[in-house]
């Protein structure tokens, strides 16, 4: 069985895992970590509703409490992501 290069967005990794989505490298200091709690059926399209945003340490000495650095819901992937992708920048340059 082969590895499969994960999906790169503005040079880091994008990865799903059913509804779960990660998004940076797991050696920086934190990463986008994405939920779709709800979806609709939008012809023959599943399209998210509803989206956990969370930026995560990635520090394995906190607790699962201590590592959600920020967190929101937004109602549209594109908006989860727009937003979670923001965050993440601002975290990674501190």
């Amino acid at each position: 069985m082969t590895e499969q290069t994960p999906l790169m967005y503005k040079g880091k990794p994008l990865v799903r895992q059913g509804r779960f989505l990660f998004y940076g490298f797991p050696y920086d200091k934190c990463i986008l970590f994405m939920n779709i709690l709800e979806t609709k059926m939008e012809g023959d399209i599943e399209v998210a509703t509803r989206v956990l945003v969370q930026i995560q340490s990635t520090d394995d000495n906190l607790s699962f409490n201590e590592k959600i650095i920020k967190q929101c819901e937004k109602k549209s992937f594109s908006d989860a992501f727009e937003i979670g992708t923001i965050w993440l920048e601002r975290e990674l340059k501190k």
